[in-house]
């Protein structure tokens, strides 16, 4: 793994998690409603108060007839949803204060200048923080390891 790629992925976690949430409202049909919700504010009497209620969501019947396209939409939701998880997990192999804000900055996708900016440190010393930190990653065993099996997975997905 190189340190572009480790960068590359840390800067593009924001994005993945708004993909992620657009995958789900498209596959799952979340969100959809014109009016949020005001139908649970209003009393309801007689067979309407007692007769169940719908969910919004598909049930499992339904997940398992999904076209192609869908079925797509949810392989890549699984991949992003475990890149995401893998950004995380690689947060707390990171033990120096700074690096871990830098770290935090780079996550929301910030870019060097408002890093600085936001930090109150120049943006040379944000790029040198930033090395350490990628550095500190490419050497660390499980890292690496949980990258060559995502990678691994990857192929198969």
């Amino acid at each position: 793994m190189n340190h572009k790629e480790i960068e590359n992925l840390i800067s593009d976690y924001s994005l993945m998690k708004r993909e992620i949430i657009r995958l789900e409202e498209l596959v799952h049909g979340i969100g959809g409603s014109a009016s949020p919700s005001n139908d649970k504010l209003i009393a309801q009497y007689g067979l309407e108060a007692v007769m169940p209620k719908g969910s919004k969501e598909k049930s499992q019947i339904e997940l398992k007839n999904l076209d192609r396209r869908e079925q797509k939409l949810l392989k890549r939701i699984q991949v992003y949803q475990e890149l995401i998880d893998f950004i995380e997990d690689a947060e707390e192999l990171v033990n120096d204060t700074l690096q871990q804000m830098v770290y935090n900055c780079m996550m929301e996708g910030m870019s060097y200048r408002a890093i600085g900016k936001h930090l109150g440190i120049s943006r040379e010393k944000v790029r040198q923080t930033r090395d350490d930190l990628i550095n500190h990653l490419c050497q660390n065993c499980q890292f690496c390891q949980s990258w060559r099996y995502l990678q691994y997975h990857k192929q198969y997905v």
